[in-house]
């Protein structure tokens, strides 16, 4: 991860999208405080949905810790309702 502050990021914007578009990503500071994070739009989705797999499939084992203790796939996924 690469980190630049507001006038580089100006200045070498050209660059800092090729080097996302390589999988890099890159925080955009100002005055020392990032404010923007430039990453490749694919790879957000592809990580989300990749967590996502993981997350059903530890619940559907029970094994999930975004599960309560005692909480079942069933009970997430019904919100607690009965029906």
């Amino acid at each position: 991860m690469r980190t630049v502050g507001t006038l580089e990021a100006k200045t070498h914007l050209s660059e800092l999208l090729d080097a996302v578009e390589e999988g890099e990503e890159v925080i955009i500071t100002r005055h020392g405080k990032a404010v923007a994070r430039l990453q490749a739009v694919n790879s957000d989705r592809e990580e989300q949905a990749a967590r996502w797999r993981v997350a059903m499939a530890e619940a559907k084992k029970g094994q999930s810790s975004f599960l309560r203790p005692g909480e079942t796939w069933k009970d997430y996924t019904h919100g607690g309702h009965k029906y």
